[in-house]
C-alpha cells in the first residue's frame, strides 16, 4: 500500500512531523541520514533549507531539491509515532 502524506511541518534540530492519510502521525528523526548519507549534507550545513521541505504532487514524497528527498514509506515505517495535537502547519 503506498501512503500518502496529508501533512507535514519542519520540526526544530531536523526533525520531521508527517501525519499520513490513514490518521497515523510520526516524527521523523532526519538526523540519522544527515549522518548516514553524504548528499543529505546540505540539510544541517546549508541555513533555512531544511525548512524548505516539501510536498511532491503525488504525496508520496517529501523533498528539499533534485537531490535530497524521503519516501512516504520510509517516513512511516522508521518514524516515531505521535499525537499531532500540537502542530499547527497544514500542508
Amino acid at each position: 500500500m503506498i501512503r500518502r502524506i496529508q501533512k507535514f511541518e519542519a520540526l526544530p534540530e531536523l526533525q520531521l512531523f508527517v501525519r499520513f492519510d490513514d490518521g497515523k502521525a510520526v516524527v521523523y528523526d532526519v538526523l540519522d541520514d544527515v549522518r548516514d548519507i553524504p548528499s543529505y549534507a546540505p540539510l544541517e550545513t546549508v541555513p533555512g533549507l531544511f525548512a524548505q521541505v516539501q510536498l511532491d504532487q503525488s504525496r508520496t514524497c517529501v523533498f528539499w531539491n533534485e537531490d535530497i528527498d524521503l519516501p512516504s514509506d520510509v517516513i512511516y515505517d522508521f518514524g516515531r509515532e505521535v499525537s499531532d495535537s500540537t502542530t499547527s502547519i497544514e500542508s
